[in-house]
């Protein structure tokens, strides 16, 4: 771990019976909620996920610049296929999804090495969940009033999935929108990720929401959208609801 990189102010206010534990390597860092601590595991896992990732950069740098989709590469490591098979659907560049990507195949790996029985891996905001009970994910959206005041209920039914978030106003990752928050739930977390981005990307004023969800209801998976601009909550989806944190 880099002693040295300062913790995320939302992790602090993570509530839950599991054992929550952070890892970082590199540019990862991840906090983890599991049955048990696994920090010595999780940091195996991102290593054996990152190093073939990191070796096809390295020969294809177009893969890390890029801002739209890149070609399916039949030969390339099976990170790098779920990458590019996220950015085709959002029509974004591969690295849109890396944090949702790396966030699943740790949570994943976990659970089918039997080292838990559920799991959540948040990684930069951007979180995959396989977890017995429901879920509550508080949305932090800058400087909006609803910021930190209201929480998406996952339901345990629903899991595993992704809940991967975009913002215009917070976080390091580029938005090319004006949203307070573009969260996106999603079947896989590597493509919740790419389409936050993606409709982040467009959602500079109330009306484009319905230019979204024109495109969300093609998309298979999708669970639901949340999207807040300003003073203003757009959502999209039966199977999601917002909750009050007040």
């Amino acid at each position: 771990m880099n002693k040295y990189s300062a913790i995320p102010f939302y992790r602090t206010l993570v509530s839950t019976p599991l054992k929550k534990f952070r890892v970082v390597y590199k540019e990862t860092d991840l906090q983890i909620l599991a049955e048990k601590e696994l920090v010595s595991e999780a940091l195996s896992i991102i290593k054996e996920i990152r190093f073939p990732l990191e070796a096809y950069i390295i020969k294809n740098p177009e893969f890390l610049k890029s801002l739209i989709p890149l070609p399916f590469d039949p030969k390339a490591p099976e990170i790098v296929k779920i990458m590019l098979k996220a950015g085709k659907i959002a029509k974004v560049g591969p690295m849109a999804s890396v944090a949702g990507a790396i966030a699943e195949r740790v949570g994943k790996m976990l659970l089918e090495n039997r080292l838990t029985s559920q799991v959540a891996v948040e990684n930069g905001g951007d979180i995959f969940l396989s977890l017995k009970k429901d879920a509550k994910v508080a949305l932090f959206a800058g400087d909006s009033p609803f910021s930190g005041k209201i929480a998406l209920l996952i339901k345990k039914e629903l899991m595993p999935c992704g809940v991967c978030t975009s913002s215009a106003k917070i976080g390091h990752s580029l938005s090319l929108g004006k949203a307070d928050a573009l969260t996106v739930v999603h079947k896989d977390t590597a493509i919740a990720d790419a389409l936050a981005t993606s409709f982040g990307n467009v959602f500079k004023r109330a009306e484009d929401f319905k230019k979204i969800l024109t495109r969300a209801e093609k998309i298979g998976d999708l669970l639901g959208i949340v999207g807040i601009l300003n003073d203003k909550v757009f959502i999209w989806g039966k199977h999601i609801r917002l909750e009050s944190l007040i």
